[in-house]
């Protein structure tokens, strides 16, 4: 793990990465279960071959420091911008999942010429008209469990068996997140401006997602130019977790490695 600082308009921020593989550079950005969520994905991609992999932590999440100023979504975006040119990364694709891939969407809106592409595997902050958002963070654990996956079964958390310093570890992870998300859980802008990303995009979805439903996925593929979708029938919210196997060649074969 490496910490990299940047300046940006909510002032110096502080962003610990993880980084395996080498060549092209893969920006992972994880969603609200934290870099965990990301690593069977990333690992896999790595080892492919020609692969830089860079799997940053979002500030305030696994006890790291999040500064009072960085409270947004767009704020987020900004932080692994000004990430990409302290390391002076070229010809980046971008892989978010879930508020990773709102992230990677407010990202290509910022135009950054070293974000080469994204991938958006099933993205929150969309407000869809006639699809409800989900306050996924305020349900019990179990309940969020089994609305995750396609197979709950395999990644069933008991709570009653967790330490205390592991239910410390989620409750923090949760009120990061809704100071990321925001009361409205969403941002009502944001499917307006997609048509602003000029980067190629590609949709990830999978089939069984009950906390963002498929409408949001073929929201964001119409809204962005050129977009195309692909559902996962086989995974739920988590495809990078749940079925690694499956993204990473989707993820290789859109960035041309």
């Amino acid at each position: 793990m490496t910490t990299t600082t940047v300046r940006t308009s909510s002032g110096q921020v502080s962003v610990t990465t993880s980084e395996a593989g080498g060549g092209r550079p893969f920006l992972v950005l994880h969603g609200g279960a934290g870099p965990a969520s990301v690593g069977a994905f990333s690992e896999q991609l790595a080892k492919g071959g020609d692969a830089r992999v860079i799997v940053p932590v979002h500030p305030g999440f696994a006890g790291t420091p999040r500064p009072e100023g960085l409270t947004t979504v767009r704020g987020l975006a900004e932080v692994y911008a000004r990430l990409a040119d302290a390391l002076r990364l070229e010809d980046v694709t971008v892989v978010g999942n879930s508020i990773g891939g709102w992230v990677a969407a407010e990202l290509a809106l910022l135009q950054n010429p070293r974000i080469a592409r994204s991938v958006l595997v099933d993205a929150g902050g969309l407000v869809v008209p006639g699809v409800p958002v989900l306050d996924a963070l305020n349900l019990p654990l179990a309940e969020l469990m089994e609305r995750s996956y396609r197979h709950p079964e395999r990644f069933r958390i008991d709570p009653t068996k967790l330490s205390e310093s592991q239910r410390a570890a989620i409750a923090s992870n949760r009120a990061t997140m809704k100071i990321y998300q925001g009361a409205e859980l969403a941002d009502p802008t944001l499917l307006g401006r997609l048509p602003a990303i000029r980067t190629p995009t590609l949709v990830v979805w999978g089939g069984a997602d009950r906390i963002f439903p498929r409408e949001h996925g073929e929201a964001y593929a119409r809204a962005i130019r050129g977009a195309r979708l692909v559902v996962i029938e086989e995974a739920g919210h988590l495809p990078p977790l749940e079925t690694p196997e499956l993204l990473v060649p989707l993820v290789r074969t859109f960035s041309g490695s």
